[in-house]
């Protein structure tokens, strides 16, 4: 099972649902496999490449939160590990023996651009694609400060930040439609808003029940913590994630962002809430045709090249 998304969608609580509800391996971490580890080390297929892999990962929180011993990770995958679904397969398959239940789940939101090879190497693959309101996801980005402009923008971080959900939310429905029957959509404000219903349907998809009320009981994480930029909310408890940037953007900002993601805003039920700014146009489509072809530049050098090696190579932060 996959939970994929652009980060700040909601990925996080989908997931800990997930682990509350029981009979999955319990992994209170994002794998980073399809979008850091495999473009990092490539070919598996070369025993070099795995005993790289294994020195970088077990000296890492990802190896030491699966709870399982560096050996038997070391002889499972220099025996069996051929490509990064063999990775993953084979660390989570082994912590749910571990911890005798049946199924596993990862939570990398920007698994969504690897859905494809995903499904290549885990042919059974299940992938949940959360989705969210671009503009709440461009404010906790930017808040986070996670996108980062180009360098004669920076005083437009809230803009990239929403071009980057067009584009990752855009590309992740593209090879989501790959996926068939195995792939789901949701909203993050429907399951927010009307959580059993949501459960319900997914239940069916990942053919498991998913009772909301023992979800709510467990509570791992952020079910019963929500996982948010804006923590002073959650302190005073007045959180409210959903549509938090009607009071959070100005008039200007709001039609700014109309302008840039507004088509795709609508198209996912989004509705536009402003109208076109005067003379902006122009110079907002040259902005957004620049960062949709400096992030698929990104992914295609990240994924084809051997320049993806020095991309990722700076996400090795937890190494």
């Amino acid at each position: 099972m996959f939970v994929v998304g652009c980060p700040r969608s909601g990925t996080t609580l989908l997931y800990h649902m997930l682990l509350s509800a029981g009979n999955f391996a319990m992994y209170r971490a994002e794998s980073q496999v399809f979008n850091v580890l495999e473009p990092r080390f490539g070919d598996l297929n070369k025993a070099s490449h795995r005993e790289k892999l294994l020195q970088a990962w077990c000296g890492s929180a990802l190896f030491s939160k699966t709870g399982l011993g560096v050996e038997e990770v070391k002889e499972r995958v220099m025996r069996q590990c051929r490509n990064g679904g063999d990775f993953l397969s084979l660390v989570m398959q082994a912590m749910a023996q571990q911890q005798n239940v049946e199924r596993w789940a990862d939570s990398t939101p920007e698994h969504v651009l690897y859905l494809d090879r995903i499904k290549e190497t885990i042919p059974d693959a299940l992938a949940i694609h959360m989705i969210r309101d671009g503009r709440d996801v461009a404010l906790s980005l930017q808040k986070q400060a996670w996108i980062r402009p180009f360098p004669w923008d920076r005083a437009k971080s809230l803009e990239v930040a929403a071009l980057y959900w067009e584009w990752i939310v855009e590309d992740g429905r593209k090879f989501g439609r790959g996926l068939g029957g195995d792939y789901v959509e949701i909203h993050y404000e429907d399951l927010v808003q009307n959580p059993r219903e949501v459960l319900a349907r997914l239940s069916r998809f990942v053919e498991q029940d998913l009772d909301y009320d023992r979800i709510s009981k467990v509570g791992v994480g952020a079910v019963s913590h929500p996982n948010s930029s804006f923590a002073a909310e959650t302190e005073v408890g007045e959180f409210t994630p959903v549509e938090r940037w009607r009071n959070s953007l100005d008039v200007r900002q709001v039609a700014v962002l109309d302008e840039l993601i507004g088509d795709t805003l609508q198209e996912l039920g989004y509705p536009s809430q402003s109208s076109k700014i005067p003379g902006a146009g122009r110079s907002l489509a040259w902005m957004r045709s620049s960062y949709r072809w400096y992030f698929n530049m990104k992914l295609r050098l990240k994924r084809k090249t051997a320049l993806g090696r020095v991309l990722v190579s700076r996400d090795l932060s937890w190494v």
